[in-house]
């Protein structure tokens, strides 16, 4: 494999300043407030879990500073909103975030388009343990349609990593 294959992390082609908790809090909240837009009832079996989606992408690249504790807390803070069962969103995210701190490094190696099929199948194993919280409290099996949601979020991987990478891209000097 040559090097030109390789992600842009591998290389270091791009120089990023270094992230504040303040911005992380409000990329949460903003995918908090996209997770509980009123969506029409025929796309909402696509619509994806921007919080859980943001979680992967913060744990992959900030694992360091994204803990279990964080994606459990914006899991009960999700539940609470939501109105789910206390704890669905918070173990399902915790597990998630657990899955791409250990996986960052792997995650990263591999261009964009690979590192969606990563994330896709972190998702989907999220959204699996919500499911089978629903199936054990007594919930139907709401079909396959169920997990669209985690496929529409991995293809936002890329535009998701290039909008928030955005404001931490260092300015170029007038001097440059």
């Amino acid at each position: 494999m040559n090097r030109t294959s390789l992600g842009d992390n591998i290389q270091g082609r791009e120089v990023l300043l270094p992230v504040r908790m303040g911005y992380v809090a409000l990329t949460l909240l903003i995918a908090l407030l996209l997770e509980l837009a009123p969506v029409p009832r025929w796309i909402a079996w696509a619509w994806p879990d921007f919080v859980a989606l943001l979680l992967v992408y913060w744990g992959v690249h900030q694992p360091h500073r994204m803990g279990l504790l964080t994606a459990w807390g914006v899991g009960l803070l999700m539940d609470v909103a939501d109105g789910t069962m206390l704890g669905q969103h918070a173990f399902a995210y915790g597990v998630l975030m657990y899955g791409a701190i250990f996986l960052h490094r792997r995650i990263r190696m591999f261009p964009p388009r690979f590192q969606a099929a990563h994330v896709a199948l972190l998702l989907i194993a999220e959204r699996s343990l919500q499911l089978l919280v629903r199936l054990i409290a007594g919930e139907e099996f709401p079909g396959f349609a169920f997990f669209g949601a985690s496929l529409c979020a991995a293809a936002l991987w890329l535009p998701l990593a290039m909008l928030v990478k955005m404001p931490l891209r260092a300015r170029a000097s007038e001097d440059d």
